[in-house]
């Protein structure tokens, strides 16, 4: 690195790679839903409903997604980001 590198300035990400990357969030979260048993949205909503009964919390402060491995095997990962205090 020369010293002159260091006085420019550092360009902007392309808004279109931006807008890109947050496709491909979209359409993988998509992905994962469409897999998803028909009673799962409803079960992740009761589920944010119970850590709403003792904290106060925001939806997009919990994740919820549902891994099946084979046909044997479901996992159901929860997380949350607890306040503070």
């Amino acid at each position: 690195m020369t010293l002159l590198d260091y006085f420019k300035t550092k360009k902007k990400p392309n808004t279109a790679s931006m807008a890109k990357e947050r496709l491909q969030i979209i359409v993988a979260h998509q992905r994962g839903e469409r897999d998803a048993p028909d009673y799962f949205p409803q079960m992740k909503q009761e589920i944010i409903d119970v850590i709403r009964k003792y904290v106060q919390i925001d939806t997009d402060q919990i994740s919820v997604q549902l891994d099946q491995n084979d046909d044997r095997l479901s996992v159901l990962e929860l997380n949350v980001t607890l306040p503070e205090k």
